[in-house]
């Protein structure tokens, strides 16, 4: 198969504790952004236990980046600095530009199962201090295309010719939501110098036609990220078990970053700078600068 992306790295992610409280798996970060450029961090959650999330993220500032928060399942109410306020539900997604600054909170409800993943993308210098916006995506307007088995919600990007819900405007990247029942293959064309990835949050795949899913050594399990090379067509085929991932993709941006905590910078003196207008309440702007 022509232009088939390979797999180059796995990461299996960590155990983390963050927010007040929150146990999540910490899948890409810091030591990552090299590898998955535009993409910063990926954090997953999957909880039964309200215990284990139900402390939330607590009022926290974010600028530099865009945060986009999936719910497969549960229910997490958000706020902020410019008054904004809802909840995120099952099958909803939350597009948020920090840009040139927000302070937020997002506070888990407790639910049947608490299933999901925040994406930080990062934005190109130039856009580094935009005016903060939201892209609330309902589940109700996400597209949902049925093709020989394979079940793909598209977030954001296309497929198929079909638009997602919504399209970034700093950074266009893709973002599906893809479900294969056991044994079925799957394939998408894309960009060939597009970063791509995929995070699987149940199941057991197969990346390369040649490999057989009857071979335990040849499957990759869930609660992994899976980054590809460069091609023009992804492949994959899920085992004797239904699959489950989402796919994001995105040109990477090449530039330097500079990161402390929630704020993402290409410079020291511009993180610098960020936290000492955090400090001295000048960190939210009335009329961002571009």
């Amino acid at each position: 198969m022509d232009g088939l992306r390979k797999i180059i790295k796995i990461t299996k992610g960590r155990p983390a504790v963050d927010g007040a409280g929150v146990k999540l798996v910490r899948v890409i970060g810091y030591n990552d952004t090299k590898d998955y450029d535009p993409f910063l961090m990926l954090d997953a959650f999957d909880a039964e236990d309200p215990a284990d999330y139900i402390k939330g993220f607590p009022w926290h500032p974010h600028r530099g980046i865009e945060t986009i928060t999936y719910l497969i399942s549960g229910d997490i109410e958000h706020g902020d600095s410019l008054g904004n306020s809802g909840s995120i539900l099952d099958g909803d997604c939350q597009w948020m530009t920090a840009g040139s600054g927000i302070i937020h909170q997002e506070m888990p409800k407790a639910s049947t199962r608490m299933l999901g993943a925040q994406l930080w993308l990062n934005l190109p210098a130039k856009d580094k201090m935009v005016k903060p916006a939201y892209g609330d995506i309902k589940a109700a307007d996400v597209p949902v295309i049925n093709q020989n088995g394979a079940q793909v919600r598209v977030i954001a990007g296309s497929y198929l010719g079909r638009q997602g819900a919504f399209t970034g405007k700093y950074v266009p990247a893709t973002y599906l939501d893809v479900s294969l029942p056991a044994r079925q293959e799957w394939s998408y064309n894309i960009d060939p110098e597009q970063t791509l990835f995929v995070y699987l949050f149940s199941g057991h795949a197969v990346f390369d036609p040649n490999l057989s899913t009857e071979h335990a050594e040849n499957l990759i399990a869930e609660k992994q990220a899976i980054l590809f090379g460069q091609g023009e067509q992804f492949w994959v085929q899920a085992a004797d078990q239904d699959l489950r991932f989402i796919l994001m993709a995105a040109r990477p941006l090449h530039e330097p970053i500079a990161w402390g905590g929630p704020i993402v910078m290409n410079t020291r003196e511009e993180l610098d700078l960020a936290f000492w207008e955090l400090d001295h309440e000048q960190f939210i702007k009335d009329h961002a600068e571009r």
